[in-house]
């Protein structure tokens, strides 16, 4: 067994006019899959940008919103997540900070409820 912290806060996100959010890559595997922890803090954002592969953005603690391409803001707190599409433009944010785990793949499926 390992145990270890993956809210290290490693990497500043400064691409896509983003602010006060960092990045820490957490896991990657076979296929190109990788998993990053992302914290956005108190009024922070990450700019609108496309997904490059299919995204799933997970809320483990805290609450924000997401929007898509046509900047309409969905709220999402803990438990919350979010596929995007290769290519589909998306931004996030929050007021009172929040952290997500990013889950990034070319083929990332999502289970129905109760599977």
């Amino acid at each position: 067994m390992e145990t270890f912290r993956f809210d290290r806060a490693e990497k500043v996100i400064d691409r896509f006019d983003s602010v006060g959010a960092t990045a820490t890559r957490v896991a990657a595997g076979e296929g190109s899959v990788h998993v990053t922890c992302l914290s956005i803090g108190p009024g922070g954002t990450i700019g609108s940008h496309p997904a490059p592969v299919s995204q799933l953005f997970l809320v483990i603690t805290g609450e924000g919103w997401v929007a898509g391409a046509d900047g309409r803001r969905i709220p999402v707190a803990a438990g919350d997540g979010v596929r995007w599409e290769p290519g589909e433009e998306h931004t996030s944010g929050t007021t009172t900070g929040l952290t997500a785990l990013a889950l990034e793949g070319p083929a990332l499926d999502l289970f129905p409820p109760g599977a």
